[in-house]
């Protein structure tokens, strides 16, 4: 009987060695069996490599550790600080510098109590020491011909970033606005010229505040582009109307536009809803593309116009109350005060399957909008207050509203208020109201949505 091997439990394994005897007795054709019999347990019985581990789907590699802590504010300056004195490079002291004034803009201050007054002093006293130590780096490097820093610092200057009592000074920020634009600094270019043409550190100059424009206009500055579109069209800072190059500078602004400006857009879109004789054709579906991109841009007027365009279906909008009160809310959000006021509106009437009726919702919208200023906003809360909508009622509340808006030139809070000491409370929904309640829907007193500024009371 031929002698068999064992199950071989590794690739790697070689046959197990038989003894010579063994050997010697044996057959060829034995032997090729053995052979055999040992690869086909390889096969059977061999054990796969382990595979690599799969990619980590959750953050439980980066929970941090018992001893794992964040640096603070005074550790994380110290090192940076450290690094900054170690080098002689301009870049890496004026991000130093940079990061000391972000850090001021954050230091907390603890609210001011009798008992913490010198805690108070002693935080404000470190911001201070902050940005004097910033505006010093600062001032060094923009002595040395630093453009990054020249801008920054007078930039720092203009809006009251260590000044003295935190007043703006452009007796200092335009000389550095003038040496970073000479280093080819466009934003500098621009301010420059807003100086120029405001009078700020200098005298007014109209002529000159066009040179710094046109500088920054060839480095393709959005802002620049769009003053002298401007100043083309209405013949400005000492220019001729040229309707015609006044668009073409629109143009190539509203290309180049960026959140922070966005105006080209906007002013092309009134453009072309318009139209200029033999310059700009009427184009509503354009205009209304144009207000969209500014609109995405954040810019809030014209968010808040293409609210009303697809609210009463101008423009060639469709009338669309989700999208009204999509783009009303883009501009709400940056208390643009008349789409605060637009959302009083839609609060008070609700709009099914988009937007649930709210009272509370439509008095708070109103009083944002008439602490921003909005006569009529001050007039609707005054109801408000005297009806009990969305709120308490509260009489004295009333007329300090009636007061304020009345001030302002509202006819009808005025008549309110001669009439305040007789007329009784009235109730929502009664004679006079500012909507009209029929079961469970609310409506305003016309009978169309679309008639509400001419027919309701308050809007």
């Amino acid at each position: 009987m031929t002698p068999r091997s064992k199950p071989i439990d590794s690739p790697n394994t070689e046959i197990p060695n038989i003894p010579r005897k063994c050997i010697r007795s044996t057959s060829m054709s034995t032997i090729l069996r053995l052979r055999q019999t040992s690869t086909i347990s390889t096969r059977t019985t061999s054990v796969r490599s382990p595979s690599p581990p799969g990619p980590i789907l959750d953050h439980s590699h980066l929970r941090p550790g018992n001893q794992a802590a964040l640096l603070s504010h005074e550790r994380t300056l110290e090192l940076y600080r450290a690094n900054a004195k170690k080098t002689q490079d301009p870049d890496l002291q004026f991000e130093f510098a940079v990061f000391m004034i972000d850090a001021s803009k954050t230091l907390p201050v603890p609210t001011p109590t009798p008992g913490n007054v010198m805690e108070v002093e002693r935080a404000i006293e470190k911001r201070e020491d902050l940005v004097r130590e910033a505006t010093a780096l600062l001032k060094r490097n923009a002595d040395r011909g630093h453009m990054p820093s020249q801008y920054f610092l007078a930039d720092c200057y203009a809006n009251g970033i260590g000044t003295h009592k935190g007043r703006q000074d452009f007796d200092r920020a335009f000389p550095l606005f003038i040496l970073a634009a000479k280093h080819g600094h466009p934003d500098a270019s621009y301010r420059a010229g807003t100086c120029c043409e405001n009078g700020w550190g200098t005298r007014r100059e109209s002529a000159k505040a066009v040179q710094f424009y046109r500088k920054a206009a060839a480095s393709l500055h959005p802002g620049a582009m769009y003053r002298l579109g401007i100043a083309e069209l209405n013949g400005e800072l000492g220019m001729s109307k040229h309707p015609k190059e006044g668009v073409k500078w629109l143009k190539r602004s509203a290309e180049h536009a960026t959140a922070e400006f966005p105006h080209a857009l906007h002013e092309l879109a009134l453009l072309h809803a318009r139209g200029i004789e033999n310059v700009v054709f009427v184009d509503y579906e354009y205009a209304a593309e144009l207000l969209a991109q500014a609109a995405e841009l954040g810019y809030a007027p014209s968010a808040h116009r293409l609210g009303e365009c697809y609210e009463y279906g101008k423009m060639g909008c469709p009338q669309d109350p989700a999208l009204s009160i999509h783009y009303y809310n883009i501009a709400a959000q940056q208390n643009h005060r008349d789409a605060c006021f637009a959302l009083t509106a839609w609060y008070l009437v609700g709009s099914p399957g988009v937007l649930p009726q709210s009272d509370t919702e439509a008095f708070l919208w109103a009083k944002k909008a008439a602490d921003a200023g909005l006569a009529k906003a001050m007039y609707a809360v005054g109801y408000f207050l005297e009806v009990g909508i969305g709120t308490a009622p509260s009489m004295p509340d009333a007329i300090a509203n009636y007061k304020r808006a009345a001030e302002l030139g509202d006819k009808r809070a005025a008549q309110r208020l001669k009439g305040s000491a007789s007329l009784p409370m009235v109730q929502p929904g009664g004679a006079g109201a500012v909507v009209q309640r029929d079961g469970d829907s609310m409506a305003p007193s016309s009978s169309a949505k679309g008639g509400k500024d001419k027919d309701c009371i308050i809007m």
